[in-house]
């Protein structure tokens, strides 16, 4: 079973007063597009973590059977919290997770399969635009201990530094693995 962790859970405080993720971009809010793509990969299942305007974001996605809701009540103490309640929510049956940010709305479902064909090359696959590391990451379920470890902000980076040797670089011809939308001049790019 593969799992996908998405990351919702954040502040937006580079928007200003704005929630990026319930921004409209091509017709629907930011967090759809991560949501949709992901379902539409071969993911079995679907933990989002929600934490800032939970109650908002969890009202604009649609329900599916893949997906589940989790809270995270320390989601102003930074990224790590995030992660940590996703897996904490993780299948029993879970063989590898992917971690993803929900402002990140132009992975393609294809980009997750990329990742999930890989899997068993390496412990942690982390895909690669012209030598740059983007995101999501995929983590075999045997890398979830040392994830629990991480603190702040940071996200899973500090966990990459830790285990080169662990990390299988997948070169992905598609620069929306190093664009996330953070700002209003991201918003305007489009």
């Amino acid at each position: 079973m593969i799992s996908a962790i998405l990351l919702a859970a954040g502040q937006s405080k580079r928007m200003i007063g704005e929630n990026k993720l319930t921004k409209i971009i091509e017709g629907k809010p930011l967090i759809i597009h991560s949501v949709e793509n992901i379902l539409a990969s071969s993911v079995d299942e679907l933990i989002i973590v929600l934490g800032y305007q939970n109650e908002i974001i969890e009202k604009i996605i649609n329900k599916n059977e893949k997906i589940k809701f989790v809270l995270n009540k320390n989601f102003e103490s930074g990224m790590a919290s995030s992660i940590k309640a996703g897996l904490n929510h993780l299948s029993k049956n879970t063989e590898a997770f992917i971690i993803c940010l929900g402002d990140m709305p132009k992975v393609s479902s294809n980009i997750y399969n990329q990742l999930i064909k890989s899997r068993n090359k390496k412990e942690i696959i982390v895909p690669t635009y012209k030598n740059q590391q983007g995101n999501p990451v995929l983590f075999n379920n045997s890398m979830k201990e040392k994830i629990m470890d991480i603190k702040g902000d940071a996200g899973a980076k500090k966990i990459l530094e830790l285990n080169k040797d662990k990390i299988l670089n997948l070169e992905i011809n598609d620069h929306s693995i190093v664009k996330g939308f953070n700002s209003q001049k991201d918003f305007n790019s489009l």
